[in-house]
């Protein structure tokens, strides 16, 4: 009997359970898609040079902890559910049911739909795989061919995670149908959530950010104290002092409104202006840092981009807060706007519906902000890694040495590292070329100088730089008899070079002094270890002059005719740090560089990083669509007699599709609107902050293109989420 009631309530459910099983179904579906090439059956070919690995398990890894925040959804719709189904429950308890047996039946129902989800979900998944197979391919640089295949592991798992998050969130259902009242259960349908001013919510949100705008005011005063200088640009200074008094202006203004005893709105309204201010002298540190090289510092950057984030993050909870005071203000203040039409009744829809669910707005306004960002965020970091990892892995074989520890001249590397020739030989791995290579101090005064930040400038010989350029594929350069050149790093800004130049027209050396060449520099890539410690830049000088200067550093570039096994790359790597440890008793520190192991294990980090980040933004889209939804929805039945009463009340139903339309789009348009102008500014932030490296690495245009194919996605999916709203909203509504 128990068996047929479960059965016959999860048939009549269905549209009920629409929305939960749809968010279901896409959330198994992505869940088994990325899962997928963490299986064990799962055997790309992707050539010997890989490792695949490392990818494997960090995808298991990070899918199943995002994952885990499906357990929230899983509970909230359940509890929606719960509310929806009070009478009913009421009605099963008054005929003698124990609400033991009624929560059994309840978790049945649940779970029933659940497992149809994931049916549907895992079959959905074998097509979605398909995809994410394809750009596993295309960062390896591989072909693509369709195949479809069921991995059993896989589909074990996908089962036994959401069977075991059913589960769980079941038990609560049933401790709570089990401790609910039969008198509480028939009056649900008419309690509203508490409001916002009744909860501590917004309290606990002002004094966090007091606490944190202290923690500002002192932070300026200490940028101020070690970092001001008076020769600095005037907007440079105007930073440092804004960074003091708009944290200060916001501390007054909280203890005048606690002498003044001022209302809580009137406060809140001031800290949101004074929060606004906040972020913007914030922002710009970053901004002017950039732009006028300030010696600041990495960290002090990160700093300040918390500073943002926590004013952006009470901005978000304030505005929402003050919403509908200020809906309810412009009424007031707007009679012709009032009493025109329906809007008496619209704006009553909205603000009743705001004093109700004002916590929830807020954090779903920030997770969505959130998930905005990480879609933004994914392709820029790992274009940044990719385009990074070309100019790091250049040649097959890097060996490079640093002389950072080293105090006397006796103790500089001068070894050719015959253990990598007599390896290759062995394994009889062909090179196309070997070069090894000194690089020098123009002065050998120079050669105590240690300061982080003011490295000396090394050298190249003239025929060790064209051997280089030749592996590369470059052009071959010429220089004259007392003439120099130099080679700049990728990173390195064009305003940066030219200011450089104009000021070393000549140099020093040890063997006479040497002017700048025609051709003044080269921009080609040619790796990063070519360059001394916190240097941009290298000098180029003819062979007579490097030979009468002394050399600091001995590296060694080799590029093979075929590519290394991964084996091989690893057992080489074992030999030569056995024979030349990380830093040696002498100091010198030596460093060994495979393309096949940068390449491997930067591919695999890559794709795991955009991977779960772009997962995990779309699972929070969905919780927060889903969520936004659900509260239209599950309130179906107040509106269908709200709406019958305008229809009696002789209101046409165009008009009443229109206003339906009007509540939808206020009630998805503020958070998702008030999200995106949160995202954006901080992107535009972090896009500040790591300028010099986009340019060198993606190009500003790449990343555009990235954000609009993002932003279009995003796009798809709300309209999707709206449209299957206002479909089901209306039938609902309809008499």
């Amino acid at each position: 009997m128990y068996a047929k009631l479960v059965f016959r309530n999860a048939k009549r459910s269905v549209k009920d359970y629409l929305v939960y099983i749809v968010t279901m179904t896409i959330c198994v579906t992505l869940f088994y898609a990325f899962l997928s090439i963490s299986s064990s059956y799962y055997s790309p070919d992707i050539g010997s040079e890989y490792d695949f690995t490392l990818l494997s398990d960090g995808m298991k890894i990070a899918i199943c902890m995002i994952t885990l925040l499906l357990l929230f959804l899983i509970r909230f719709v359940n509890h929606y559910m719960l509310r929806q189904k009070q009478k009913e429950f009421a009605v099963q308890s008054i005929m003698g049911m124990e609400q033991k047996t009624i929560g059994r039946i309840f978790f049945a129902e649940t779970l029933i739909m659940g497992m149809f989800s994931i049916l549907i979900g895992i079959f959905c998944g074998v097509f979605c795989s398909q995809f994410i197979t394809a750009m596993l391919l295309t960062a390896y640089g591989k072909p693509y061919e369709i195949s479809w295949t069921l991995f059993p592991d896989t589909v074990l798992l996908t089962v036994v995670f959401f069977v075991a998050s059913f589960f769980v969130v079941g038990i609560f259902n049933t401790r709570t149908i089990q401790k609910t009242k039969i008198i509480d259960m028939l009056s649900a349908e008419k309690e509203n959530e508490p409001e916002l001013k009744k909860s501590r919510f917004i309290s606990v949100v002002v004094v966090l950010f007091e606490v944190f705008t202290v923690w500002g005011l002192i932070t300026g005063i200490q940028k101020v104290w070690f970092y001001y200088d008076p020769r600095f640009a005037f907007s440079v200074q105007l930073m440092f002092w804004e960074n003091i008094l708009f944290p200060l202006l916001t501390l007054l203004w909280s203890i005048f409104c606690i002498i003044r005893k001022k209302k809580r709105e009137c406060f809140i309204a001031g800290l949101l202006i004074c929060s606004v201010l906040n972020a913007f002298t914030a922002a710009s540190v970053a901004a002017l840092t950039n732009k006028y090289y300030l010696p600041l510092g990495g960290g002090m950057l990160n700093q300040y981009l918390l500073f943002v984030l926590i004013d952006l993050l009470f901005f978000i909870c304030a505005f929402i807060y003050l919403t509908s005071g200020l809906i309810v203000a412009w009424k007031e203040k707007s009679p012709e706007h009032r009493y025109h039409e329906e809007a008496l009744f619209f704006f009553g829809q909205i603000t009743s519906k705001l004093n109700t669910t004002s916590n929830t707005m807020a954090v779903i306004c920030i997770t969505l902000a959130l998930a905005i960002f990480m879609f933004v965020a994914a392709p820029i970091l790992t274009g940044w890694s990719s385009g990074y990892l070309d100019i790091r892995s250049m040649y097959d074989v890097q060996v490079y040495s640093k002389y950072n520890d080293v105090y006397e001249e006796e103790n500089l590397p001068r070894d050719s590292y015959e253990i990598i020739t007599d390896f290759l030989t062995e394994h009889k791995i062909d090179t196309d070329y070997d070069c090894t290579f000194n690089l020098y101090l123009p002065e050998k005064d120079d050669f105590h100088n240690r300061q982080k930040y003011d490295f000396p400038i090394v050298a190249i010989s003239l025929s060790d730089y064209n051997t280089i350029r030749e592996m590369l594929g470059y052009e071959q350069i010429i220089l004259g008899k007392d003439e120099f050149t130099t080679q700049w790093k990728t990173i390195a800004t064009e305003e940066e070079r030219d200011s450089f130049l104009k000021e070393h027209t000549s140099i020093m050396t040890d063997a006479g002094e040497l002017t700048l060449s025609e051709q003044s520099y080269y921009e080609d890539p040619i790796g990063e270890t070519a360059y001394n410690s916190y240097t941009d830049i290298l000098y180029v000088l003819p062979d007579s002059i490097c030979e009468k200067l002394l050399p600091v550093i001995k590296n060694r570039y080799i590029t093979t005719e075929e590519n290394i096994s991964y084996e091989n790359a690893r057992e080489l790597e074992k030999l030569f740090t056995e024979e030349y440890p990380e830093q040696a008793e002498n100091g010198v520190m030596y460093g060994i560089r495979f393309s096949t192991l940068q390449r491997n294990s930067t591919i695999a980090n890559n794709f795991v990083l955009r991977a779960a980040m772009i997962y995990g933004a779309v699972v929070l889209m969905i919780i927060c669509l889903t969520v936004l939804s659900l509260q239209q929805l599950l309130d179906a039945g107040q509106y269908k007699y709200r709406f019958s009463v305008l229809r009696k009340l002789g209101v046409e139903e165009k008009h009443i599709g229109k206003l339906i339309l009007q509540q939808l789009s206020v009630w998805f348009g503020l958070p998702i609107i008030t999200a995106i102008i949160v995202a954006a500014i901080v992107i535009a932030y972090f896009i500040q902050t790591i300028s010099a490296e986009i340019s060198a690495y993606i190009g500003f245009g790449a990343v555009m293109l990235q954000i609009g194919a993002t932003m279009g996605i995003l796009a798809i999916l709300l309209i999707c989420y709206f449209i299957s709203t206002w479909i089901i909203f209306r039938r609902s509504v309809n008499p």
